[in-house]
């Protein structure tokens, strides 16, 4: 758990004539000072990590451990078009977003203090989104998170894993929503949400860092498509976490993980007891349903 009480004062749902994220030439106290750009990254203004972090409030003792906040957070601004969304981005524009993630994630994970790096979007206000511009995030953690390092184990403890289930996903079919040259995009028989779609390499890659160039423009290519299918899906611009699963170590697999929140288009999927108390999620579809009725929306 990080604590971070000042993030209570971050900005929220600001006009856009108030956008911090929208290019500002004439104001040198923006975040952007500047007529223009294509993606851009800057330092989060209400970060839970930095470097160097401040000390804790309170002692350390056996039974509540604490430790500095140390780490990074930053922003990368996809566009400078205020109403624009991942969707909305051309595949040109994308292979440079997924460029812009594989330089900061070689950055940041080469810091001494930084354990884990952590590359996401939260888009919708049905995901606590607080600055509706079109943005991602970036955490360095000092740690590795716990979901993640289990993860990492059972890949460590089998390093072709994620390809067995891959090839597995790939034979039976019923669940691949969409492939290029590198990547599927496939709505695992594990989803724990109804429209949930990964997006996992045919040639194993550990991170964004690792990538090659056909790796890194399929990938904005099968971006592109998700987003795309997601939009169509129930005719409105989908709200979602998106996120990067990823390691320097040799045995991970690089994933990029979508998960919106939306089970019908009026019905909202809430954690509620078994998911929120136990961590059980309880899917109400079947992904072999969802995954037709993702191979049958529209990407054009």
């Amino acid at each position: 758990m990080i604590t971070a009480t000042h993030r209570q004062e971050r900005t929220f749902l600001p006009s856009e004539q108030q956008c911090p994220f929208c290019p500002r030439p004439d104001d040198p106290n923006a975040e952007v000072p500047v007529a223009d750009y294509e993606v851009a990254v800057i330092e989060n203004r209400f970060p839970s990590l930095c470097t160097p972090p401040p000390l804790p409030t309170v002692e350390s003792n056996a039974i509540s451990q604490v430790r500095p906040s140390e780490g990074r957070c930053e922003v990368v601004l996809y566009t400078p078009q205020h109403d624009a969304t991942l969707s909305d981005l051309s595949v040109r524009h994308l292979r440079k977003l997924v460029r812009v993630w594989a330089d900061r994630y070689a950055q940041l994970s080469a810091l001494p203090e930084v354990e884990y790096v952590y590359i996401f979007e939260n888009k919708g206000k049905e995901v606590g989104v607080t600055l509706t511009h079109p943005h991602g995030q970036i955490y360095a953690y000092p740690f590795v998170p716990e979901l993640i390092q289990r993860r990492h184990e059972a890949m460590r403890a089998n390093p072709e894993v994620v390809r067995e289930w891959l090839r597995f996903e790939v034979e039976e079919g019923k669940r691949v929503v969409w492939r290029n040259g590198e990547w599927v995009l496939v709505v695992p028989f594990f989803a724990r949400y109804p429209y949930e779609i990964h997006i996992v390499p045919e040639r194993p890659v550990a991170n964004v860092a690792e990538a090659d160039e056909r790796h890194l423009d399929d990938l904005a290519e099968a971006l592109r498509v998700a987003s795309r299918k997601l939009d169509s899906l129930f005719g409105f611009s989908m709200p979602y976490i998106l996120s990067l699963v990823q390691h320097t170590e040799p045995w991970s697999t690089l994933t990029v993980e979508i998960t919106p929140p939306y089970r019908t288009a009026t019905k909202l999927k809430y954690l509620a007891g078994s998911e929120a108390g136990c961590g059980v999620f309880i899917n109400d579809t079947l992904p072999e349903e969802t995954a037709a009725e993702l191979r049958a929306a529209r990407h054009e």
